[in-house]
């Protein structure tokens, strides 16, 4: 495999993960009354308690992708 490859792979896999994050914190925002719902007959938390784990949640997943995709791909845009 050589680096035009792994730069492509790195490429969209950076783009799939920046639209599903972008698509559920938008989801989030908008939509956090029926997502609690849901959650919250499955799971019987309060409301302080879904709302720090959905936004840290969130935040991880950023932290996630930063590390391993958009780092990675600027790192090897530099090489090249």
């Amino acid at each position: 495999m050589d680096i035009i490859t792994v730069r492509t792979f790195l490429m969209w896999c950076t783009i799939i993960n920046a639209a599903l994050l972008i698509g559920s914190s938008i989801f989030c925002a908008f939509a956090g009354s029926w997502i609690y719902s849901i959650h919250s007959k499955l799971f019987h938390i309060s409301r302080e308690t879904f709302n720090t784990l959905i936004y840290s949640f969130i935040a991880f997943y950023k932290m996630l992708w930063i590390v391993f995709n958009l780092v990675p791909y600027i790192a090897l845009l530099i090489i090249d």
